[in-house]
């Protein structure tokens, strides 16, 4: 009995797997199920088994998602260069993702609802990680909105992709602008 609750729990691993991966090679909620079933060598009727629907099936990828980005952004408290850290490692790896979203977001409610989201857990990063800049901060809203678009991917897509600078510098540009923003908001 065991064995067969196993069984089933890792197949299910697997199509959310495959439905992920299916997700961030497109960027989209286009993806079928049974590109997801290929992927993840199930047929289309174990998708549904699994999950129920296809919308289902993305509200689970869309929750594995979130937790992953929580997981890959978590920096030390005040600590500039570790959050520079973070933030550059996270866009290295889901920079060009994020942005393909944030092309679709009026194209598609499901990936403008995770772009809200994306948004609101950028700006809940950005006051918990710089907590103690945004203490000393005679505006704090403001020291807030700016330190968001400092650590912004579209930030990072111009400092990395458009003007072709390498992460080191990338990083220290961003290091650069954190800092003159909080000192200027003592």
């Amino acid at each position: 009995m065991r064995a067969r609750a196993d069984a089933v729990e890792r197949t299910r691993e697997e199509i959310l797997n495959a439905a992920v991966a299916e997700t961030e090679d497109r960027a989209s909620v286009t993806v079928s199920l049974a590109d997801v079933a290929a992927r993840s060598g199930v047929t289309i009727r174990t998708v549904l088994r699994h999950f129920g629907s296809r919308e289902a099936l993305f509200d689970a990828v869309f929750e594995r998602l979130r937790e992953d980005v929580l997981e890959e952004r978590e920096a030390p408290i005040g600590d500039v260069n570790s959050a520079v850290r973070v933030i550059v490692d996270h866009y290295e790896k889901r920079g060009s993702h994020v942005l393909r979203l944030l092309e679709e977001e009026r194209s598609d409610p499901r990936i403008g609802a995770q772009v809200d989201l994306g948004r609101r857990m950028h700006r809940d990063w950005v006051k918990t990680t710089f907590a103690p800049q945004l203490a000393k901060a005679q505006d704090r809203a403001a020291l807030v909105d700016l330190l968001i678009v400092a650590t912004d991917v579209y930030t990072w897509k111009l400092l990395r992709h458009d003007f072709g600078l390498s992460r080191t510098r990338t990083e220290q540009r961003i290091r650069i602008m954190i800092r003159r923003l909080a000192e200027e908001g003592d």
